[in-house]
């Protein structure tokens, strides 16, 4: 039997899942009819997605096609950064959604205090973007998962390693 158990905390998503998402509402941009005629498009980066449109009123629906495309494929809406709205050439608008990915620093010793503070079997140390959580039972770890779902942070949390 191991002496420890442990799980790792990480803010990730799935890129092939967001690039379905690009892709779907790309499809739902050329078909509908208020969308048709704008000339808008969505672009995957490697960090970032850029939309690129006609007016404040297309940006608006666009991000809202976005946003209901990455739910039904279970992205948390908390990877998108909303940058400012530019003028682009042409009277155009565009906008830069970064992508987050990784746990900040201070949110991983916010993660760590509340579990230093709640749970006294359960360690959290902050390794790099990520946050490991250890303990000898792994009914605490199911305790510290719990505790960790519960609380709204500014980054959408994954559980991986469980071990």
């Amino acid at each position: 039997m191991a002496s420890s158990y442990s799980f790792d905390i990480v803010s990730d998503f799935d890129r092939q899942e967001l690039v379905n998402t690009i892709d779907q509402t790309n499809r739902e941009i050329t078909s509908r009819y208020d969308l048709k005629d704008t000339n808008t498009t969505v672009e995957l980066g490697d960090d970032e997605i850029v939309i690129n449109t006609n007016s404040n009123m297309t940006l608006e629906a666009v991000q809202s096609v976005l946003q209901q495309k990455a739910v039904k494929r279970n992205l948390s809406l908390k990877i998108f950064e909303y940058g400012k709205e530019e003028t682009a050439s042409g009277n155009r608008i565009r906008q830069v959604i970064k992508l987050k990915k990784g746990i900040a620093q201070e949110v991983g010793k916010q993660i760590t205090k509340l579990l230093r503070d709640e749970l006294k079997k359960v360690q959290g140390s902050i390794q790099g973007d990520a946050v490991r959580v250890s303990s000898k039972s792994k009914d605490d770890l199911q305790e510290a998962m719990q505790l960790i779902k519960q609380e709204d942070w500014p980054v959408a949390l994954q559980f991986t390693n469980y071990r």
